[in-house]
């Protein structure tokens, strides 16, 4: 069972059955800097292709994040690169380059709406954390964003399932890996294997990427 929350309220909904004619495909959107991809954010994007029954999750690095500090984050041709190896061997996964060959600051609304012009016969789905529902009133053109997409979100401990704005809540167990931890780890000499793909690992060890100082 998935939950939906609407209006501030969880309302649970029966598990979403794939819809195929042919033509719509249900696709799931997971955006980020990737800096870099690691298992946290493979196992929920495999947790909402499953749960939600949808054809394929779209992983789409972005060029320069709004409202997102530069996180030392290296050139998007190496995060792409990471991604790709990433989800190498997953079938419904795929990797897209509109954020990244467009350039500039990276808005959800335009992506959105850009993939839905060029493909209206399909439904999107996009992955959000719980800990950005409660930004979303701040997003760009947010009212228009949700009339073209529907927002699932990924339960976290300590936050709620509520949100203005119609939410789909995916259950998934809790993991505390992040970017930011890997990065550090690296920059202190530290194991980050098993956190990251094999693949992903080797890059980074053949670029010597993240040897720089430790973030703050």
């Amino acid at each position: 069972m998935t939950k939906i929350a609407v209006k501030n309220q969880s309302i649970t909904e029966p598990k979403l059955q794939r819809i195929n004619n042919g033509k719509q495909k249900r696709i799931g959107i997971m955006g980020g800097t990737f800096n870099p991809p690691h298992i946290g954010h493979l196992m929920v994007a495999d947790q909402v292709l499953n749960q939600l029954s949808l054809d394929k999750i779209l992983f789409l690095p972005d060029s320069k994040p709004p409202h997102v500090d530069s996180k030392g984050a290296i050139a998007a041709s190496d995060r792409v690169e990471m991604v790709r190896r990433a989800i190498i061997d997953h079938r419904n996964f795929e990797l897209g380059l509109m954020e990244v060959n467009r350039g500039g600051v990276s808005y959800t609304y335009d992506t959105i709406r850009a993939l839905t012009i060029s493909h209206p016969e399909n439904r999107y789905y996009l992955i959000i954390g719980a800990d950005m529902v409660n930004y979303l009133p701040k997003w760009h053109k947010i009212e228009q964003l949700v009339q073209m997409v529907q927002l699932v979100g990924v339960c976290r401990k300590g936050y709620e399932k509520k949100s203005v704005y119609p939410v789909i809540w995916v259950n998934m167990p809790a993991t505390d890996v992040s970017s930011t931890w890997i990065r550090n780890t690296i920059r202190h000499h530290g194991s980050v294997r098993y956190f990251v793909p094999d693949l992903v690992l080797q890059y980074i060890e053949e670029k010597g990427l993240y040897q720089d100082e430790a973030d703050k």
